[in-house]
């Protein structure tokens, strides 16, 4: 067997960093958070990307879609951990505009669905080059 050993504490250094970021993965985690957050952000600034059908409030009295009061887009957080990244709400309400369906008394009203968490191509494109540049 012929052995090579490589004597050069750059390249140890530079291992050794690299198995610190893969042991702590925290500020990727909190670093793609924030990434997922900005991308619902603006998807509530464009209305949806693509475009979420107006709501007829919208219609009549102008303003922005699920945007009457503020508060959805507000209630937006974030949460990370080694192993994870997550955007979401606690809004009872969210869950029918995210997805649609029936509502109201007797689930007479049809709302249509206007997935706001929700991340575009562009939007996963920086999340993978967020995790190279972690890994880099």
């Amino acid at each position: 067997m012929i052995k090579i050993t490589v004597d050069d504490s750059e390249l140890k250094q530079l291992l050794n960093d690299l198995v610190q970021k893969v042991s702590d993965r925290r500020p990727l985690m909190k670093n793609l958070a924030s990434i997922m957050h900005n991308a619902v952000e603006e998807n509530f600034e464009q209305e949806g990307r693509p475009r979420w059908k107006p709501s007829q409030r919208v219609k009549k009295q102008g303003g922005k879609t699920l945007q009457d009061t503020g508060s959805l887009a507000a209630s937006i957080t974030t949460r990370y951990d080694n192993d994870s990244a997550v955007v979401g709400t606690n809004k009872v309400y969210a869950a029918i505009h995210q997805f649609g369906g029936k509502a109201g008394r007797g689930r007479k009203v049809t709302i249509p669905e206007r997935p706001y968490l929700k991340l575009t191509n562009e939007d996963l494109e920086d999340i993978k080059q967020a995790v190279k540049e972690y890994l880099i």
